[in-house]
């Protein structure tokens, strides 16, 4: 199955390449050459050659590991002339997914790429970007708001490691093993959901169960929950329409942002121009893949679920979606609260959010 359209790798390595050049000049006329602390450049101040190991969670198969990690390596590699190498770790090799933070931080593993959701209450403030009633018309709108947003207010949650690169699934359904129509099919039914997805199906009565995506396939065929919030290319990507039978659409309730984040140590280690490589390189895989990931996957996920897997789609009347609205609208409320009492003004941040998804979804919305 084909998940993703051909990815234009040479446009983007065009514009890195273009960048590097301007880059590699402006380096030579300022003389800017260091050794870092732990001496990973030589006596000619020039980067030493590094092996960096990546753990993530996705299937080795998954788009993000064959479209976005491995290319996005092998640029780096070209951009820093082969002196950092990216090896992955997926599937939860090296680390489990919600173990990937803090595993780069004491240096387990140099990268990681993971949810901020799976350790819920560490990043209290980033929580903002997955909230209910938030409108994100697609993943890109949302990556560039959490990006932009991020950069912005840049917390001290995520102060504790060199933070390359945010992407998010933007708006996310409800697939489950009995048909869901109304709020009363909800009532009592276990649902698979982390962080503030939690909050959004306790609210509509609902039971959530936490666990990492890569947990979720086994639960629903065993029937230890009966349900998932997620994007829809959970349904190919996980192969979750194999046990799940019925798609509710519930745009107004999802998104979940993800990371890659690399140990601060590791990267005070490297030389200007390394670092300066590494961040082109991470922005223009972040505008031309990571951004529009999931966009490019729902298509075809939720195409291969109804035609091969008879998955059937429900879809809210205008009216019984009004209920859910009113039901997880406090939530936000709720997080302002929350945040404020952490010497924080949730007000604007709810503002800034609001303000960058409103610009975003009209130049990348539907």
């Amino acid at each position: 199955m084909k998940v993703l359209g051909e990815f234009k790798t040479k446009n983007v390595f065009q514009r890195v390449m273009l960048v590097l050049v301007v880059m590699v000049m402006f380096l030579t006329l300022v003389g800017c050459s260091a050794k870092d602390a732990s001496g990973s450049s030589n006596s000619n101040g020039e980067q030493k050659k590094i092996e960096l190991r990546l753990a993530h969670f996705f299937p080795g198969t998954h788009p993000v590991e064959t479209e976005l990690v491995q290319k996005w390596a092998a640029a780096i590699e070209e951009a820093t002339e082969g002196r950092i190498t990216i090896v992955s770790y997926p599937g939860q090799t090296l680390l489990q997914a919600d173990a990937i933070y803090e595993g780069v931080t004491t240096g387990i593993a140099d990268v990681g790429l993971s949810c901020f959701s799976y350790t819920r209450g560490r990043f209290s403030v980033l929580e903002v970007f997955e909230l209910p009633g938030v409108r994100y018309d697609n993943s890109k709108v949302a990556s560039k708001v959490a990006w932009e947003g991020i950069r912005e207010l840049n917390p001290p949650e995520v102060q504790d490691t060199k933070l390359l690169m945010v992407f998010a699934t933007g708006p996310g359904d409800l697939f489950t093993k009995v048909p869901v129509r109304s709020l009363e099919d909800m009532r009592g039914l276990e649902i698979r959901a982390t962080g503030l997805s939690a909050v959004t199906i306790e609210a509509l009565g609902g039971i959530p169960v936490a666990m990492p995506q890569s947990d979720a396939y086994e639960a629903l065929s065993k029937g230890v929950v009966k349900g998932n919030l997620s994007p829809v290319e959970v349904l190919g990507g996980w192969r979750h329409a194999e046990v799940t039978d019925y798609l509710t659409l519930t745009p107004f309730l999802y998104n979940t942002l993800f990371f890659i984040t690399m140990n601060l140590d590791t990267w005070n280690s490297l030389t200007p121009d390394t670092q300066l490589a590494i961040e082109t390189v991470s922005q223009a895989y972040f505008e031309e893949m990571a951004m529009g990931l999931w966009d490019m996957q729902n298509e075809t996920a939720l195409k291969w679920a109804v035609e091969e897997t008879g998955q059937e789609i429900i879809t809210l009347s205008e009216e019984e979606a009004a209920r859910w609205v009113n039901l997880v609208q406090p939530i936000k409320d709720d997080y302002i609260k929350r945040i404020d009492g952490q010497g924080y003004n949730g007000r604007e941040i709810m503002d800034l959010v609001e303000g960058l998804a409103d610009r975003y979804n009209q130049e990348y919305g539907k």
